[in-house]
């Protein structure tokens, strides 16, 4: 404990404040549909989730070591202030989409930070970039379309499973169902998420000497990652957990179980690979394929756009930023300050910002509606139309014309003229 200074004492609660932001922004992912459906109370679901999400960060530790040993060289020379400037640009990022109600990726807010302050504090050489496509790119491209390809497969099944069944008796079974697969996810995103900022304590721990390279997470940072982040997670990100269970798609209980059985089974298989997935964009996916698999297809896709949009800005945006601070964090302690002061102040203004419209345990299922406009009629004034005053015509006298007969005399006979031929001449 004697590697441990003051930087580095910051950098270990700046990541604890991290896995924090992680729990709260993330708290949608299994809860969302189990209160959008009222298979659980909004307080309930939350602690269920908190409890598991720290009984989770016990059962692995692969995408831990992704993070200390993969993403980033140890070797390479990555330094505590490095560190620090990666988290607070993760952070802020967090808070600016947990503000908007948009459920982006916290775990690509945290890549994208730790990637843009290494290439700005050390070099494209910091950065192991096959471990970056293989373990990050790819994942997160590939895991929402599988999530929404095989929960809308078990929406279909559940739906020609239970066609004769009774719809009250269906619903009563499947928010019974919700209970226990809301509580799987809960518990995979422990394996997940939560060791992320194990990684990170590890990482920081390795740049000072305190841990030797390619060592797994102490007991001790297991056990403040895995409260920090059930903690956040009781907070409850009830703004997301309003865009995730009412903004995509109207959910029925048979949904929500199909998408939460097909979620966590997509979690649990990529944290046993080492994946450090986005369980935001799987659960997201999840819901998409549950939406798009009911009787009647739909989801709200001008919300699908936002968040697509969202997920593709998130790690250049978190990397922009940290880069940003990284390069004033190096130039001293005066740098490290100001990085520090710059987090609060952010950190802050979006806090208070939130509180203009509060979002809440009692109002997460209210879905603002769309207020009609008044039209107000139009009165339309009558035109008086003036009548034309006919003019009488007086008649016009008609004079008979007298027509006077004239008498016709009959031509004369004309005498035929002798030709020579017909004249005789005498002897």
């Amino acid at each position: 404990m004697e590697h441990i200074s003051f930087l580095v004492a910051v950098v270990i609660i700046t990541a604890l404040a991290f896995d924090f932001t992680n729990g709260f922004h993330d708290t949608a992912n299994a809860s969302a549909t189990a209160i959008a459906t009222g298979a659980l109370r909004p307080k309930v679901a939350v602690t269920i989730a908190a409890l598991l999400n720290f009984a989770g960060a016990f059962l692995s530790v692969k995408v831990a070591t992704t993070i200390s040993g993969g993403i980033v060289n140890e070797k390479a020379g990555v330094h505590p202030e490095i560190i620090f400037a990666a988290l607070a640009g993760a952070i802020l990022w967090n808070l600016l989409t947990w503000l908007r109600g948009l459920p982006s990726s916290s775990s690509h807010a945290l890549y994208g930070g730790l990637i843009g302050a290494t290439i700005v504090g050390v070099g494209m050489n910091g950065v192991n970039f096959d471990t970056v496509v293989t373990k990050i790119i790819i994942p997160a491209v590939a895991s929402p379309f599988v999530a929404g390809l095989a929960s809308w497969g078990a929406t279909k099944l559940a739906y020609a499973i239970t066609r004769k069944g009774g719809s009250a008796v269906s619903d009563k079974g499947f928010k019974t169902g919700q209970i226990f697969s809301s509580s799987l996810i809960s518990l995979a995103h422990g394996t997940n998420d939560a060791q992320k900022t194990m990684g990170i304590i590890t990482l920081t721990l390795v740049s000072v000497g305190a841990l030797p390279h390619g060592a797994l997470p102490p007991t001790w940072v297991i056990v403040s990652a895995g409260a920090a982040i059930a903690l956040g997670t009781y907070m409850g990100g009830w703004r997301i957990i309003r865009s995730m269970g009412k903004g995509l798609a109207d959910i029925k209980p048979l949904q929500g179980f199909a998408s939460e059985s097909a979620v966590s089974t997509v979690i649990l298989t990529s944290s046993h690979m080492g994946f450090g997935l986005s369980t935001t964009q799987v659960c997201t996916g999840g819901i998409m394929g549950a939406g798009l698999g009911g009787p009647k297809p739909e989801l709200r896709w001008s919300l699908v756009r936002r968040m697509v949009y969202t997920w593709g800005l998130t790690l250049p945006a978190a990397g922009l930023v940290s880069g940003g601070a990284a390069a004033l964090a190096r130039q001293g302690a005066w740098g490290v300050a100001l990085v520090g002061a710059a987090l609060v102040a952010g950190s802050a203004a979006m806090w208070m910002l939130s509180r203009r419209e509060r979002v809440g345990a009692d109002n997460v299922n209210d879905v603002a509606e769309v207020t009609p406009i008044e039209v107000t009629p139009i009165e339309v004034t009558p035109i008086e139309v003036t009548p034309i005053d006919v003019v009488e015509v007086a008649p016009v006298e008609v004079v008979p014309v007298e027509v006077v007969p004239v008498e016709v005399t009959a031509a004369a006979p004309a005498t035929a003229a002798p030709t020579p031929a017909s004249t005789t001449v005498a002897a």
